[in-house]
């Protein structure tokens, strides 16, 4: 399988090199970038084109429904997975809405966030239930 580019934002340092460990760990993720928020996220999108953005809701500026909203307007191939502490119905279902292909808790992000990345590569929605 060839390496997939992944794109890493979340406001926290210590969270974003937690999940750049989590993918660096498999081969085939290639980490080619991380932003702290929504707007840094869409410039670094534009100017490294990963094929996987993994972000968080939360964060100062432009949160990450707003940023995969552009993100996604931009460039409609980019899969997208919010990576969140929020396990809100409502969140989860405004990231679909937008077109985000996945969604983990930041609880769960050591067991799930490999399955949903599995899962989008496989052409699959990744949502709680």
């Amino acid at each position: 399988m060839p390496s997939l580019r992944v794109l890493v934002v979340d406001d926290h340092e210590a969270v974003r090199k937690g999940v750049c460990a989590i993918l660096a760990s498999h081969a085939e993720l290639e980490v080619c970038g991380e932003a702290s928020n929504g707007t840094e996220a869409v410039a670094k999108t534009t100017a490294l084109r990963p094929e996987l953005v993994v972000m968080d809701i939360s964060m100062p500026g432009m949160d990450g429904i707003s940023a995969a909203r552009e993100i996604l307007k931009l460039f409609p191939e980019t899969r997208i997975i919010i990576l969140s502490m929020h396990d809100s119905k409502q969140l989860i279902e405004g990231a679909r809405k937008v077109g985000v292909r996945g969604y983990v808790t930041k609880g769960q992000a050591g067991s799930a966030l490999l399955d949903a990345i599995d899962a989008i590569v496989n052409q699959h929605d990744f949502f709680p239930c």
